[in-house]
């Protein structure tokens, strides 16, 4: 089960929560957990916990083992207690913790559909206190499949390589956060924010399904999907997996992939 609903979190005994709330260029998701969250939950910093310092892998590399593993025991994580993740509602920011963990070797870890705003929404109990917490989770890298700059740009040939930014990003016209527009070529766009309803819950299976479908992300084919830093990508691979399709993430994303100006870059 990779997805979980507020009933069954608020049934469920024994498992680490993470409050991974984050907003670009906003209040901080450390203050919204402050203001409120799932009881028992401890707040998961993206760029602190789930990301290691930009360093030429893109904006959001992986965290080394050793970091990630620190990060993780701080926070209460053990490989033998399932993990719940959720942000504000949508999932993206949730999804990267869901992905990393599963990458080290954490095999239980679900996301709370329609996250904090679902909790809320249905009424459950909301607490401001941090409880304190200690884990024994030792990271092992290679649970999820990962791509190269490298091999990235050969899937984009081979096979489907999704790209997960707004539909004006992927073609070029705009570039909010990087310095250079565009996409990797022949790269397919897949935006991440139709992979959810107006509530921020994913779409059911058979939606999901015919939505990749006419990508050519069908069961059985060679998957890839990057963003701007593999964040959003990491939300793709998610909704995928609940599609049915396994893919793999290039954690660098355009981010990465434009650090070397030899690689190529379409638009249009």
């Amino acid at each position: 089960m990779t997805l979980i609903n507020p009933a069954e979190l608020a049934a469920m005994e024994g498992a680490s929560v993470l409050d991974v709330r984050y907003r670009r260029g906003g209040p901080s998701g450390r203050e919204l957990y402050a203001e409120g969250h799932v009881p028992g939950a401890v707040y998961c910093d993206l760029d602190a916990d789930l990301a290691g310092p930009p360093n030429g892998g893109g904006r959001h590399p992986l965290p080394s083992a050793e970091a990630f593993t620190a990060s993780m025991r701080r926070l209460g994580v053990s490989s033998s207690r399932p993990v719940v993740v959720y942000d504000d509602a949508d999932s993206m920011a949730a999804a990267r913790a869901w992905w990393t963990l599963r990458y080290f070797g954490h095999e239980d870890v679900r996301v709370l559909d329609g996250g904090f705003r679902a909790w809320a929404e249905a009424g459950l109990p909301v607490s401001k206190e941090e409880p304190d917490v200690s884990g024994d989770f030792t990271a092992r890298p290679g649970g999820m499949p990962m791509l190269t700059a490298e091999q990235a740009g050969e899937l984009a040939g081979s096979g489907v390589l999704m790209d997960a930014r707004a539909a004006e990003r992927y073609r070029g016209e705009v570039e909010p956060i990087d310095p250079v527009a565009g996409r990797i070529p022949g790269a397919v766009s897949a935006p991440t924010d139709q992979n959810v309803g107006p509530d921020g819950r994913f779409l059911e299976p058979a939606a999901l399904r015919a939505r990749f479908d006419a990508v050519g992300a069908v069961e059985g084919a060679d998957v890839g999907a990057y963003c701007g830093s593999g964040v959003t990508a990491a939300h793709e691979v998610l909704a995928l997996e609940l599609a049915g399709v396994h893919a793999a993430l290039y954690v660098g994303s355009w981010s990465h992939w434009i650090s070397d100006p030899a690689r190529p870059v379409a638009t249009g």
